[in-house]
């Protein structure tokens, strides 16, 4: 049973590394799009992936003193593998969700900072002062189209 124990680990450690490095280099690239810089990218993939590691091994562990009794050591190991498989897509799945919210985050906060600047610009540009109106004097009556405007009988307020 105790080689059947070392092997179970064994195949669960490199099982884990593999995936979380498919996890790190295809997030990379998922990420650098909404970071815009390879470094933000790269740390935040980096982060997302040691805490992917973290929990699988966690559960590979506790996977690992399960006792399973088909009869046959080698049945048992494939039992468990099963198990740690199961578990390892789930985690992987939760994982590319977080990565995907991250970027989606990052992305919306991107595109409220480009809208703000435009707007900013654009206001700028036109010399549009905020929220300029005008009223008539307290007591004079609203031009018609054809009447002129007397500026003495018009105050602005903003």
């Amino acid at each position: 049973m105790e080689q059947g124990y070392a092997v179970f680990l064994l195949l669960g450690v490199v099982l884990v590394l593999i995936d979380g490095q498919l996890i790190y280099r295809g997030g990379k690239g998922y990420m650098s799009r909404a970071y815009g810089d390879p470094e933000a990218a790269k740390s935040m993939t980096r982060l997302a992936t040691v805490l992917f590691h973290l929990v699988v091994l966690g559960f590979l562990a506790i996977v690992s003193i399960i006792t399973v009794d088909t009869g046959d050591p080698v049945k048992d190991v494939v039992v468990k593998l099963g198990v740690m498989f199961l578990v390892l897509a789930l985690v992987h799945a939760v994982t590319m969700m977080i990565l995907g919210r991250i970027r989606d985050r990052q992305l919306q906060q991107q595109l409220a900072d480009e809208m703000t600047e435009e707007h900013r610009q654009y206001e700028q540009q036109r010399a549009v002062p905020p929220q300029t109106r005008v009223e008539p004097v307290h007591g004079a009556h609203a031009p018609l189209p054809e009447e002129q405007v007397d500026p003495t009988q018009v105050k602005t307020i903003r």
